[in-house]
């Protein structure tokens, strides 16, 4: 779903565990690590978006996460000129994300990387809560770093 100023509609993942680490997964063959995230099908809200995302890039179901909540609104990221296909209509010049963050509460074990049907990453690992802003790629770095500053306050609560 591209709305009219260019965006993809996007859902992006933030899965933490108890001791507030996160989530972090490397994509298939790269050395490329980022939050699992995914679009929007037009017959989708952004909660039922989220879980099939992470349904299909973790393994995970809804009984091994608790939603601690989400963004208030869109945040957006601009691609680069060289990763815009000019040749796809409608122009797709970035994307706008709602971010949810979730609380693990399954076993790790439940993660299954290969749930999917084209599976996503490889491999993954949990991180300190601000290193992904300095790990994702370039142009993600802003709407991470807001993302994760919006959603802090949810894990404050929980402690």
């Amino acid at each position: 779903m591209i709305d009219s100023d260019g965006y993809r509609a996007n859902v992006g993942i933030i899965l933490c565990n108890e001791q507030h680490k996160l989530f972090w997964a490397r994509r298939v063959g790269q050395e490329a690590w980022q939050f699992p995230q995914g679009g929007i099908d037009s017959s989708e809200s952004p909660e039922q978006a989220m879980y099939r995302e992470l349904r299909e890039e973790t393994g995970l179901l809804p009984d091994h996460v608790d939603v601690l909540g989400c963004t208030d609104d869109w945040l957006k990221y601009d691609l680069p000129r060289r990763f815009v296909r000019r040749h796809q209509s409608p122009l797709c010049i970035g994307q706008k994300q709602i971010w949810f963050l979730l609380r693990m509460c399954g076993a790790e074990s439940a993660v299954d990387l290969s749930a999917g049907d084209k599976p996503e990453f490889d491999r993954w690992r949990w991180i300190e809560y601000w290193a992904p802003p300095g790990e994702v790629i370039f142009f993600k770095r802003g709407v991470y770093k807001r993302a994760l500053k919006e959603l802090e306050p949810l894990l404050a609560q929980e402690a």
